[in-house]
């Protein structure tokens, strides 16, 4: 059985079906939200808002954030909000990720950029950002506001860093993860944190909440970017491979450097520096066949387990136990990559 074959194993299902049937109700308002964001625009961009915003994607960052408000107090309109804001943060990342990729596909249709091109969808990412923060400053409390800003702001600092850091041989695995928790994590620590504040939770359970969504968040892009390496398009329902075409050094391709001699480095480093499909596919295989695929999920598991100690200094609740189930999730999908070779 190979990654694609393991990743789709049905086992893995159940485990986040029930967390996210606990929230469903909620859930169903947060979408009806986002979908109905459009109308906030002027008329002539409604279809474009519409077309980026109604698609049907994971939703962690709102299942984070609602659980993350069952478990320390209580759901509220407030998490509603919270969860809305989020996601559009998160879809216009997405935008300007596909631009930047030149990605073709995402949720299993054609990207924005793909069908208007890069000059629309630019602005139409833009808006969305500008739309959310605008949502954001209609919480009462102007630290929550603030916070979402702030974490706004590391996600598009994150995503310059690693524009930044392409084709750079130099990249650490240290520079990696510190990018990654930026782009990536930083919303779903958000989620996490800012539930509980809103639950008016105490400080120590504000903290390590957002402790768990930076592990969860940050071992999710790990995940990622074995996907982008190892994963099958149908399956993945966007572009793959354009992280090592574009010159994005993700962590399979740092630890098969790391893993490698002086002479063999060289080698791989011309492979990484010519930026052709053919080169990319290449370093691919070589990381399939190496282990590091194994070693890399490996640190993952490691992050999603620190993120779930966490969760201990919850009361015992149903929604802890969804928020569990979560990472039990994602630690359901690395085991694919496990038992890869040594």
């Amino acid at each position: 059985m190979n990654y694609s074959e393991k990743l789709k194993a049905p086992l893995l299902k159940p485990r986040i079906a029930g967390a996210l049937d606990l929230i469903n109700p909620h859930l169903y308002s947060v979408e009806e939200r986002i979908r109905g964001q459009a109308r906030a625009f002027d008329p002539a961009l409604e279809g474009y808002i519409a077309y980026v915003c109604d698609t049907k994607g994971k939703r962690l960052r709102p299942a984070l954030a609602l659980l993350s408000g069952g478990a320390t107090g209580g759901i509220t309109p407030g998490h509603i909000d919270l969860a809305v804001i989020l996601e559009l943060i998160h879809v216009a990342t997405l935008v300007h990720d596909d631009i930047i990729d030149g990605a073709e596909l995402r949720r299993a249709q054609p990207t924005a950029n793909a069908r208007w091109g890069s000059a629309i969808s630019v602005l139409l990412g833009d808006c969305l950002f500008a739309h959310a923060l605008k949502l954001a400053s209609n919480f009462h409390n102007s630290e929550i506001s603030r916070r979402i800003a702030d974490a706004a702001t590391e996600v598009c600092s994150g995503e310059i860093l690693q524009t930044q850091r392409r084709f750079d041989l130099s990249l650490s695995i240290p520079d990696y993860l510190r990018i990654i928790e930026m782009k990536t994590a930083a919303l779903f620590a958000a989620a996490s944190e800012l539930g509980a504040f809103l639950s008016e939770a105490s400080p120590e359970l504000i903290t390590g909440m957002k402790t768990f969504g930076c592990r969860l968040g940050t071992a999710y892009q790990i995940y990622d970017d074995l996907v982008d390496i190892a994963g099958e398009e149908q399956d993945a329902g966007k572009t793959l491979g354009t992280d090592l075409a574009k010159g994005k050094l993700t962590l399979p391709i740092l630890l098969l450097l790391q893993n490698s001699g002086s002479s063999e480095q060289a080698r791989l480093h011309g492979l990484i520096l010519a930026g052709k499909p053919e080169a990319a596919r290449a370093l691919a295989e070589e990381a399939r066949a190496s282990g590091v695929l194994r070693k890399c999920a490996g640190t993952a598991t490691r992050l999603v387990r620190e993120g779930t100690d966490q969760l201990d200094l919850l009361p015992s609740n149903r929604h802890r136990e969804a928020l569990r189930s979560i990472a039990d999730y994602l630690l359901g999908h690395l085991e694919a990559f496990q038992s890869g070779p040594n």
